[in-house]
C-alpha cells in the first residue's frame, strides 16, 4: 500500500540524478548516466518546475516537468504557455493516479502564473484528451527522389536576382539563425511556432554536448536576399551510402525555416541538386508545405508519416481568445466543459478583423464543446463542423458551427516544427 501513497514533489538538487534515471527508464533509455551528463541536463531544469511521484524509500517512480514557452497564434501575436515535457511513469507505478495529480498541479499552477494554454507533444495519442488537451498541429514528412523531382541538379544559385546561399559555420548559423527565427514567428501565418531559447540553439549546434549524445553534425546553409538579409536557414546531415560502388546518399533535413517563399523553394532546389544525395528526407514540415508541389513532378515527394504533433489546452479562455486575429467580425458564445475543472464556462467571443474580446458570459450558449475540442480548433487547423459530425461539439444554435469555421480556421495550417 506504500507505492499508492507515493508523494508528488518538486524534485530536490540531491533528487535530480535519481529523477533523471527514472525518465531515462521510463523512455526505454539505459539508465547509466555519466556525470557530464546530469551536469549539463541540469543546467536546463527549473527545480521548481521540475515534479517526481517518490517512494518512501526514495526511489522515483514518475516524473514531469514544465518550461515557459511563447506559442505563435494566428496573426502572429504570441502567448505565454505551460510547455509539458518529460512526462514518465515506471511501467511498475502505472494506473495509480500519479500523472493525474501530476498534471493537475502543474495546470493549476500555470493558470495562476498567467499562462493562457499549455503545449505538449504526444506520445501517445489516447492520454492526454482527458486532461483537456487537443491535438491543434499535425506534421508530414517526405522522402523525395532526387533524380526524379525534375529540378535542374545543375542549379547553382537562386532565381531571385542578386540573392545568395552560403554555408556556415555553427556560431554564424546560431547567431543570425535566432534573429530569423524570431522574425518568421512574428509573422501573420506561421501560428503553432514556439521560441527557441539560447539554449536549444546552443544543443543545435554543438555548443552544449555529451559522449554519445549525437554523432551526426548538420551542415549548415543560410539564403540571402539581394540586399544581404538572412531569409532562410538549411541544416541537413548526409550520410555515407553507397551501391555498386556510386554513391546514393541520403540527406535528413534537420531545421528549414524560410521569411519568404522565394527563400524556401531555393533552399529545397538547393538540397535536391546536392552532388551524391540520392534521397531527401523533408523531417516534419506543415501538411500544407510548399514542397511536394513546387517540384515538377510532385510524386517524387513520398509522405512517409503524417501524424499529430502540438497538442493545446487552454488555460485562460478570454486571454488566449482575444490574443489572435479573426477575418471577419463575428460573435459566438461558447460553453465549455474542462475535465480538470480550471477553464470551463461561458464566454461570449466579438471578434472582427480589428481586434477581438472575449469575457465570460450568461447569454445562451451558440457551441458547447470541451476546452480540448477548443484547443484543436484554436489555431486554424480543424473544423467545428468536422467535430460536430464526430459529436465532439455540440451545435446549439443553427449555423454557429458554420461561423466559427469562418472565425477560426486559416488560410495556411498550423506548423509546430520543434520538439520540447
Amino acid at each position: 500500500m506504500a507505492s499508492n501513497a507515493a508523494g508528488i514533489r518538486a524534485v530536490t538538487e540531491e533528487e535530480f540524478p535519481r529523477w533523471l534515471e527514472a525518465l531515462r527508464a521510463g523512455f526505454l533509455h539505459s539508465q547509466e548516466i555519466s556525470d557530464e551528463e546530469i551536469r549539463v541536463r541540469r543546467e536546463a531544469v527549473v527545480l521548481e518546475r521540475t515534479l517526481g511521484a517518490f517512494e518512501p524509500d526514495g526511489r522515483c517512480t514518475a516524473t514531469f516537468r514544465t518550461l515557459p514557452q511563447r506559442l505563435t497564434v494566428p496573426g502572429g501575436a504570441r502567448v505565454d504557455s505551460l510547455a509539458v515535457t518529460n512526462v514518465t511513469v515506471l511501467p511498475t507505478h502505472r494506473r495509480r493516479g500519479l500523472l493525474t495529480r501530476m498534471m493537475r498541479r502543474a495546470l493549476a499552477e500555470g493558470r495562476e502564473r498567467g499562462d493562457a494554454c499549455s503545449t505538449l507533444d504526444a506520445a501517445q495519442y489516447p492520454i492526454y484528451g482527458r486532461y483537456g488537451y487537443g491535438p491543434a498541429a499535425w506534421a508530414t514528412e517526405w522522402t523525395v527522389d532526387s533524380a526524379r523531382a525534375g529540378l535542374d541538379p545543375r542549379w547553382s544559385r537562386p532565381e531571385e536576382e542578386g540573392a545568395r546561399i552560403d554555408l556556415a559555420g555553427a556560431e554564424e548559423f546560431r547567431a543570425l539563425g535566432a534573429e530569423l527565427h524570431e522574425r518568421v514567428c512574428a509573422l501573420p501565418d506561421r501560428q503553432g511556432m514556439t521560441d527557441r531559447t539560447e539554449r536549444w540553439w546552443r544543443l543545435r549546434t554543438g555548443g552544449i554536448d555529451w559522449p554519445g549524445r549525437d554523432p551526426a553534425r548538420p551542415f549548415h546553409a543560410l539564403y540571402r536576399d539581394a540586399g544581404g538579409r538572412v531569409q532562410g536557414l538549411l541544416a541537413y546531415t548526409a550520410d555515407e551510402n553507397w551501391e555498386n560502388n556510386a554513391p546514393r546518399v541520403n540527406a535528413r533535413v534537420r531545421d528549414l525555416i524560410a521569411a519568404t517563399a522565394a527563400a524556401e523553394r531555393a533552399l529545397w532546389h538547393f538540397l535536391l541538386s546536392l552532388d551524391w544525395v540520392a534521397t531527401v528526407h523533408s523531417g516534419p514540415r506543415a501538411p500544407d508545405s510548399l514542397l511536394p508541389l513546387l517540384l515538377p513532378d510532385p510524386r517524387a515527394a513520398r509522405t512517409t508519416s503524417h501524424t499529430d504533433f502540438l497538442w493545446l489546452r487552454p488555460l485562460d479562455v478570454p486571454a488566449l481568445l482575444a490574443a489572435r486575429t479573426y477575418p471577419v467580425p463575428g460573435s459566438l458564445v461558447l460553453e465549455l466543459a474542462d475535465p480538470m475543472g480550471l477553464s470551463g464556462g461561458r464566454f461570449l467571443l466579438d471578434a472582427s478583423p480589428d481586434g477581438a474580446a472575449c469575457t465570460p458570459t450568461t447569454r445562451s450558449a451558440d457551441l458547447s464543446m470541451g476546452v480540448g475540442a477548443l484547443g484543436s480548433l484554436y489555431l486554424g487547423d480543424e473544423s467545428a463542423s468536422r467535430l460536430r459530425e464526430l459529436r465532439l461539439l455540440e451545435e446549439e444554435r443553427p449555423g454557429a458551427a458554420a461561423l466559427a469555421d469562418v472565425l477560426l480556421r486559416t488560410a495556411r495550417r498550423p506548423w509546430a516544427p520543434d520538439e520540447f
